[in-house]
């Protein structure tokens, strides 16, 4: 199977009758295993709905959400849950790490919840991957923002997941820093195979994505194949990103 995700037809609607409103707007689109997909778009505009349905997050109202084939619209929380604890990675703006854990005791917590068993060789390499080989003792206090960040990263990579999700990841982090952490995330799907679907607002950050898909009122709009980020400037401006 080629595709990481498949949504069909999805729609998201919060609320009833007259305050209700529609964040998705039957949503089709497939994302491809081994790819990095960037999803941007105005404020208000889906973005993060689009990436909760995607990941299992949350439930559409209408429409079916396939991760690498399996229909999560049939499934209970706890199975949802499951799933996003063995074959889904998240990366967030905020780091979420826990403060009295260490680096490597953050990174192994999904393996812990799952009771599933550390591969130590594994550990290791993804540790040296992102950078905190000699760090693995220190705890999220004794880290930089970018640090961290690649904790959270180490994390997400941890379980060998199908898909890793990105929302606003390099959002708290400086221009170089978010460098160091998109390059990063850019060499996981590059050296690894990794899927990654990331939400931003920054051209930058989308740029080192394969593909860029653009949201407005909860439809996808248009989508940029290897993307500049002065393409997607220009492209967002004609989203009313920047109005």
């Amino acid at each position: 199977m080629s595709e990481a995700v498949e949504m069909s037809a999805v729609s998201k609607v919060y609320g009833k009758g007259k305050s209700a409103v529609a964040a998705l707007r039957e949503v089709s689109v497939t994302l491809p295993k081994g790819g990095f997909t960037a999803v941007m778009g105005p404020s208000g505009s889906g973005k993060s709905t689009f990436l909760h349905c995607a990941a299992g997050l949350d439930k559409p109202t209408a429409g079916t959400v396939r991760l690498g084939g399996t229909d999560l619209s049939g499934m209970n929380e706890t199975k949802l849950t499951e799933l996003r604890r063995e074959r889904v990675g998240f990366v967030f703006q905020a780091f979420n790490l826990v403060p009295s854990l260490t680096v490597e005791q953050n990174v192994t917590l999904p393996l812990r919840l799952s009771r599933g068993r550390t591969d130590k060789a594994w550990l290791n390499e993804t540790l040296e991957r992102v950078g905190l080989g000699g760090r693995t003792d220190h705890r999220p206090a004794e880290l930089s923002g970018g640090q961290q960040q690649r904790v959270a990263i180490a994390r997400a990579l941890i379980t060998k997941p199908e898909v890793v999700f990105g929302d606003e990841p390099t959002g708290a982090l400086d221009t170089m820093t978010a460098k160091d952490v998109l390059t990063l995330l850019r060499e996981t799907v590059d050296a690894l195979g990794q899927t990654v679907v990331m939400v931003t607002h920054d051209p930058v950050a989308a740029s080192y994505a394969d593909t860029v898909l653009f949201l407005a009122d909860g439809r996808i709009v248009d989508s940029l194949a290897a993307p500049t980020a002065a393409a997607v400037a220009e492209r967002m401006t004609r989203l009313g990103a920047y109005v």
